[in-house]
């Protein structure tokens, strides 16, 4: 018997998606992001080299000292417009005290007036004991008008003289103000080179970190190498010194000045001097750089500087621009120990010079004074303060 015929409609397959396809298409998608993300990215700046990173910290430090000068400028000059102010308000209350007796006087002549302004001559001269009495009371009245014109005349000089001062005050307020103003711009700026140094430093691996430590030791080994140079120099020319002097203890008289160092400075007065500066800036080393400190348990370089000098008796201004320009300017290798060293072409930085090629300074945040060489930073010029 043949087979019926089914009348099933037949199934009808669906196609399952490939899993080849399904990787495609996701591999597709993955290479569209990355390259969408690589072009977005393409733009920002590549990672810089720990060189760069070391200069730019360096960088950032000396505009936080340049800074840190302005800011000192600015305390200063604070501290000194506001002593001005003081004693002007001081003057302008002095002066209304004085106006306000003018004014007294004046209260005091009206009152008479007014007492005996309304009697005539004829009535007083009938109502008084007697004529006598009528012309010493007549004379008296003539002398308390001349003292009540010069009560008027000294009333309006006072009046004048205390509106000059309360402008005079009014106008040192508002200088105040505007130092007031530059310390806080200054102390801002201070603290955004610091932040921004921090903020480098932070983003370096452990490997990087020891990487710019290297770079650090290999900057100090060249300082120290520049230092010792110097310091044989130095020997060099003190045994030159001794040999001359003693040439001239043995040789006669022959009628000849001494030429002398040629350093324009007394050396013996000047010696004793530098001594108490070494022995002051000796006794800070250890204790902590801090910007705007003048001691004495922290200081920043021009702190230190203006301080040590002190203690040899010697003011110095407070800021590394204005030390920069006091006392005789000496070249490097002409360099007494007490000597002030500047560093910067923007005058950011100093030091006192020990001898053989080495300062004692206060370097930096996050360091402590310390003895280092002079070479350690590229330097400006140096000075012999007194």
């Amino acid at each position: 018997m043949p087979a019926l015929a089914s009348h099933r409609k037949p199934r009808s397959r669906t196609a399952k998606p490939s899993t080849a396809v399904g990787f495609t298409t996701a591999a597709l998608a993955g290479v569209t992001l990355l390259s969408t993300q690589s072009a977005t990215a393409a733009p920002s700046d590549p990672k810089p080299s720990i060189e760069e990173v070391q200069k730019k910290v360096d960088d950032l430090y000396r505009q936080a000292g340049s800074a840190t000068q302005e800011f000192n400028k600015a305390k200063e000059a604070t501290a000194e417009k506001r002593q001005e102010v003081d004693r002007l308000l001081d003057e302008a209350a002095d002066r209304t005290e004085k106006l306000n007796e003018s004014r007294r006087a004046l209260g005091n002549y009206a009152a008479a007036q007014y007492r005996t302004g309304s009697v005539t001559p004829t009535a007083a001269l009938m109502f008084a004991d007697s004529p006598q009495a009528y012309f010493d009371q007549t004379q008296l009245m003539d002398r308390m008008t001349d003292q009540q014109r010069r009560a008027v005349s000294e009333y309006e000089t006072e009046r004048a003289a205390a509106a000059k001062q309360r402008a005079e005050a009014t106008k040192r307020l508002e200088s105040l103000t505007d130092s007031q103003e530059a310390l806080r711009t200054s102390k801002q700026t201070v603290q955004t080179k610091l932040a921004e140094a921090r903020a480098l430093l932070s983003e370096l691996t452990a490997e990087e970190k020891a990487r710019l430590a290297a770079i650090e030791r290999e900057k100090e080994e060249e300082a120290r190498r520049k230092a010792e140079a110097k310091a044989k120099a130095e020997a060099a020319a003190r045994a030159e010194a001794e040999r001359q002097q003693q040439e001239r203890e043995t040789t006669p008289e022959t009628g000849t000045t001494d030429p002398g160092t040629g350093t324009g400075t007394d050396d013996g007065t000047y010696a004793a001097k530098a001594d108490k500066v070494l022995a002051f800036a000796r006794a800070q080393i250890g204790k902590p750089y801090v910007w705007g400190a003048t001691g004495p348990s922290s200081y920043d370089c021009s702190g230190l500087t203006a301080a040590a000098w002190k203690a040899a008796e010697v003011d110095l201004p407070r800021t590394t621009w204005d030390q920069v320009k006091v006392g005789t300017r000496v070249e490097t290798a002409d360099l007494l120990p007490g000597d002030l060293v500047f560093f910067y072409d923007d005058i950011s930085h100093v030091g006192i010079y020990i001898g053989d090629g080495k300062m004692i300074h206060a370097p930096k945040p996050g360091t402590n004074v310390r003895e280092e060489s002079i070479y350690y930073m590229p330097i400006y010029g140096s000075v012999r303060p007194a």
